[in-house]
């Protein structure tokens, strides 16, 4: 059993304007074999918690503790983090030319496990792998991400998932840019690693659409940089029903 447990988290950025709060006090505890849906507006703070939580410089943590199984994650180099079990998903993968995939999963897969995989058996996983996602076998000689469509990208990011097998995964808007077909397949990955390894999954959606192939045990609203409500699945059929008007609605100035 693995616990990530964030408490009263508070992060600043940096912007043309000066230095912005953007998250307000986060308090969140994800176990392993749990599903955690993050969900609400553009700007409400989602995206900025994923990227504080894997390190992302852009972001000040100015008050509160990020922790893995006691350890503090803060204290944590980037690369540290992910050797520790963190991993996330990002919305908008990077292009790494002059990086094979192949060559790219190999070398993240013995950073994190402290040694090379046997060639053998890590080829046939690797090609299983590609084979449940739904990926032609040469996209393991192409280069990392370029020239990659919406949805290879984010194939490839589950496949990472499933091949590194971390402890807490988060995956910030992995629905972002994905038809049905690629929805199910990427949602069906997702699943497919939860189920193997027992992983905490941190999912971070606009939309209710994945949630249909990804249950969530609980569902958390994000307004303002803070956590508005909380509740099971069946807060997520409401929010698809309602929106998020009950939650952005002010009283009106005098």
């Amino acid at each position: 059993m693995s616990t990530l447990e964030i408490k009263d988290l508070h992060v600043t950025v940096d912007t043309d304007q000066g230095t912005k709060e953007i998250l307000r006090g986060v308090t969140l505890t994800i176990e392993s074999g749990q599903t955690h849906a993050i969900m609400g507006p553009n700007g409400s703070g989602k995206s900025t918690l994923a990227y504080s939580i894997a390190g992302h410089p852009k972001y000040t943590i100015t008050s509160g503790t990020v922790t893995l199984d006691g350890e503090d994650v803060l204290a944590m180099k980037v690369d540290e983090r992910a050797r520790a079990g963190l991993f996330l998903a990002m919305q908008y993968p990077v292009e790494v030319p002059g990086v094979t995939v192949s060559n790219f999963l190999r070398t993240a897969k013995t950073a994190v496990t402290g040694e090379a995989p046997k060639l053998r058996t890590w080829v046939k996983d690797v090609k299983e792998a590609m084979g449940n996602l739904r990926m032609d076998p040469v996209f393991a000689e192409r280069n990392v991400n370029e020239g990659f469509s919406g949805g290879e990208k984010k194939r490839h990011e589950i496949l990472q998932m499933e091949l590194l097998q971390p402890k807490i995964a988060i995956l910030d808007e992995t629905d972002s840019g994905l038809d049905v077909d690629a929805l199910r397949v990427v949602s069906e990955g997702v699943n497919r690693a939860k189920e193997t390894t027992g992983a905490g999954v941190l999912l971070i959606t606009h939309y209710t659409r994945i949630l249909r192939y990804i249950k969530p045990d609980f569902v958390h609203v994000f307004v303002d940089g803070r956590i508005a409500e909380e509740g099971g699945s069946e807060l997520a059929d409401r929010l698809e029903a309602e929106g998020y008007d009950r939650f952005l609605t002010t009283p009106a100035e005098a």
